[in-house]
């Protein structure tokens, strides 16, 4: 673990310019960032020595733009190199950032713009720029400076982004010294599941309280990559890939493209790979892919493997003591079958493998788990500036289904209506309003209410049943987990997504979506030809789905059984607004959306 400057007593009283100014003198030629330029495959990289001379510079174009302490700025842009520079030397500036997702809808933008006050917008491309330009010129909003990183047209009110570069130095760089370990580092709004985003303020101590306790709790090795592939306005991805790199001197890796993250971790190998319950499926699915197609012979032994590590990792899982002769057949399969078959993954480095801001299904974990792989599932808020619980194997054992134990400095307790309530140093400042203030979210004696519901075990593991506004009260007067059935029904690998529905009514029904990898590949086995279009209403596709709710239907209570369903065509994803930009079930748009489909599904 990588040394924090700090005082003895309290590593968080620094700030993040002073841990950057401590790796460009300490780790000058250690690599930094590396990006892709677009069309190529090979990597550029700056080391931490050139990272801090370019954000100097950066910060002294946004000075000279009239960016002053305590400034608002909005960036919109994708996992490039440009995005990480320019938060940080807006932070150098003394103003605070903000990620805008790139997916933004531009009632979604407008808010944010107006709602943070902010003078400074910077944008990748022209055709993002096209709304924000219309804001330039709004006397609601605020917003003075449009800068664009590619193909700017100063005709349209663009300010190019390399022209900061000629700015004449005038000393901005130097600000960062009056900067305190209270003073906001960002502003990040929630992906708004319903209603309008809220803007959780987070300041540099809050983020150096969470960086350095997660630090504690994951034994890294000295400097280890990162892979930054999700976005950055997500809290998740800026602790990971802008905050805990500046703790850990790490390297940080930009995958522009999410769609390529498959090809980018075997050239990466991280230690520490976080990805939400959807990313983990998708890479569960072409792992599937791949073996089925696999020879026999290989498969056979592969599959011989996978049953060791089950038997391994089943022990762990239950806190017991594994056989001494289990553990040397483990060793062995580890060793000749496994860990050549992670290293083509990118996975086999990795230390704490994560998933985060969904429940995980239980058969993608055990999926994982006999590949050697344990999936440990974390738990946390954009409030909480990131993780709040964790599994962790290395700290005391781990609970398949739950998401862990608390971090140090946090505390949990249950209300008597279930929700899980928050407290501790990495807790967020409040919500900022649109007066420039900062609401405190805590009652009186510190403690914040998450929203989720769940309950804690005997050995202090919490496990989280669902949202508190998303339990479904059937007709009935019946309490139920959507998410809990939900996860059950994917269980089948056919089934890709699910809503259940059933709020005020006599019982649960469910929208199901396919798929498209795994629905393919069962149909070609079968010597079904139909297309992935065609695939939704194929008669043996629908009997395969139809048993697949039935033995779900088995493992639920019958106020949790889906009576009936329909499955649906199409992936549910960001840009056609069923998931929100951090792959979040938007449940009241999926209702909006098929109000039809589902009032069909009630109807004798």
């Amino acid at each position: 673990m990588t040394s924090v400057p700090g005082t003895a007593d309290d590593p968080t009283n620094r700030t993040l310019p002073e841990l950057f100014l401590r790796n460009a003198r300490e780790y000058p030629d250690l690599p930094a960032l590396s990006w892709r330029e677009p069309g190529t495959t090979d990597w550029t990289t700056l080391t931490w020595s050139q990272a801090h001379d370019t954000v100097a510079v950066l910060t002294e174009g946004y000075a000279a733009l009239g960016v002053r302490p305590g400034d608002h700025a909005l960036l919109m842009m994708g996992n490039r190199p440009e995005h990480w520079l320019c938060d940080m030397a807006l932070v150098h500036a003394g103003a605070v950032p903000t990620t805008v997702y790139s997916t933004a809808a531009p009632e979604q933008v407008s808010y944010i713009c107006r709602h943070s006050r902010a003078r400074l917008a910077v944008v990748e491309n022209a055709d993002l720029a096209a709304h924000w330009e219309k804001l330039l010129h709004d006397p609601r909003t605020p917003l003075e400076v449009l800068v664009v990183v590619d193909h700017p047209d100063p005709g349209r009110g663009h300010t190019p982004y390399t022209g900061l570069a000629d700015t004449v130095p005038a000393g901005a760089f130097e600000r960062w010294h009056d900067l305190t370990p209270d003073r906001l580092v960002t502003v990040v709004y929630t992906s708004g599941t319903t209603g309008d985003p809220k803007g959780a303020a987070i300041t540099h101590r809050q983020v150096l309280a969470q960086a350095t306790a997660l630090d504690a709790a994951v034994d890294l090795p000295d400097h280890p990559s990162h892979v930054c592939y999700l976005p950055l306005a997500h809290i998740a991805e800026r602790l990971l890939t802008l905050y805990l790199p500046l703790l850990r001197a790490s390297h940080v890796w930009m995958c522009a493209d999410p769609a390529a993250l498959a090809g980018v971790l075997p050239q990466v190998r991280p230690p520490h790979f976080v990805g939400v319950p959807r990313v983990w499926e998708k890479l569960a699915t072409a792992v599937r892919a791949r073996l089925a197609a696999l020879p026999e012979e290989i498969a056979t032994v592969i599959d011989s493997a996978r049953e060791v590590a089950a038997e391994y990792n089943g022990h762990l899982e239950r806190g017991e003591e594994v056989p001494a002769e289990l553990q040397e057949r483990y060793r062995g399969v580890r060793e000749s079958v496994l860990t050549p078959l992670l290293a083509r993954l990118g996975l086999d480095r990795v230390v704490l493998p994560s998933s985060a801001s969904a429940p995980m299904p239980v058969d993608v974990l055990r999926f994982w788990s006999s590949l050697g792989i344990n999936v440990m599932d974390v738990w946390g808020l954009t409030e909480s500036v990131g993780v709040a619980t964790l599994n962790n194997p290395a700290a005391g054992g781990h609970r398949l289904g739950s998401v862990g134990r608390p971090i140090d400095g946090v505390q949990i307790r249950v209300a008597e209506d279930g929700e899980v309530h928050l407290r501790g140093p990495s807790m967020f400042r409040g919500y900022l309003q649109a007066d420039g203030s900062v609401a405190a979210a805590v009652d009186e004696d510190g403690w914040f209410p998450t929203g989720d519901v769940g309950r804690v075990d005997d050995d202090g593991f919490l496990w989280i049943t669902d949202r508190k506004k998303e339990i479904i009260v059937t007709s009935g007067g019946k309490n139920v987990s959507p998410a809990l059935v939900e996860n059950t029904l994917k269980e089948h690998p056919l089934v890709g997504q699910a809503l259940a529905h059933g709020d005020n009514r006599p019982f649960l029904v469910a929208l199901l979506v396919l798929d498209p990898e795994m629905t393919t590949l069962w149909a070609r086995e079968r010597g079904i030809g139909a297309g992935a279009a065609e695939l939704s209403t194929h008669p043996e596709v629908l009997a395969e789905v139809e048993r697949a709710v039935a033995a779900a239907n088995a493992r639920l209570s019958r106020p949790e059984q889906v009576k009936r369903h329909r499955v649906l065509s199409g992936e549910w994803g960001p840009v056609t607004g069923e998931l929100t930009p951090s792959l979040k079930l938007r449940r009241r748009v999926v209702v909006d959306r098929y109000t039809k489909d589902l009032e069909a599904l009630y109807q004798d």
